[in-house]
């Protein structure tokens, strides 16, 4: 979290444009017709241009809102107009529509640490954790390469994403041996 907090504004834009560009031309998102996003915080691989692009090219997107110790999902039609800050200041869903995890081809995902067999810390709330049991399809988290440990530790009980897409490259986890 400090590398990447430690980037400059700048930095951050730049190397969200390049994590957007390799986000984009994977055929997982090329193929996916309704996206689930998350809405940018603090120093996290800026998203908005990704939602509002995603939007442009008619694919349907869906952001999370927490909603206790879970995460209700909503169909946005306007990034602008449908996002205000919510919990903790997190940018959410204010005017939307209710959104079904079954109808979401593909889960974009942030974290605060990962490593190369798709393990992930996030932020303590356990939220994805909950969610993406269910899911059982194609995931895949932004980072900057900063965030790219040697090692997370995993418990049984998590879901390590698919894919990692980070300014430097795209990662596609390896299975865990034993």
């Amino acid at each position: 979290m400090a590398a990447r907090d430690g980037l400059l504004p700048e930095q951050r834009t730049a190397k969200s444009r390049e994590i957007e560009e390799r986000l984009f031309s994977l055929p997982e998102f090329k193929a996916a017709h309704v996206v689930m996003f998350f809405a940018s915080f603090r120093s996290e691989v800026e998203t908005g241009p990704m939602i509002r692009r995603a939007l442009a090219s008619g694919k349907r997107v869906i952001l999370p809102k927490v909603r206790g110790k879970e995460l209700a999902l909503y169909e946005i039609h306007d990034f602008d107009r449908d996002v205000t800050p919510g919990a903790w200041g997190i940018p959410e869903p204010a005017v939307a529509t209710t959104a079904q995890l079954g109808d979401i081809d593909l889960v974009i995902m942030p974290g605060a640490a990962f490593d190369e067999s798709g393990n992930r810390v996030g932020y303590g709330a356990g939220f994805y954790d909950k969610l993406l049991p269910a899911f059982g399809k194609t995931t895949i988290a932004l980072a900057f390469e900063a965030q790219i440990v040697p090692q997370v530790p995993a418990d049984r009980h998590d879901v390590p994403v698919s894919m990692i897409v980070t300014e430097k490259r795209i990662i596609t986890a390896q299975e865990k041996s034993g």
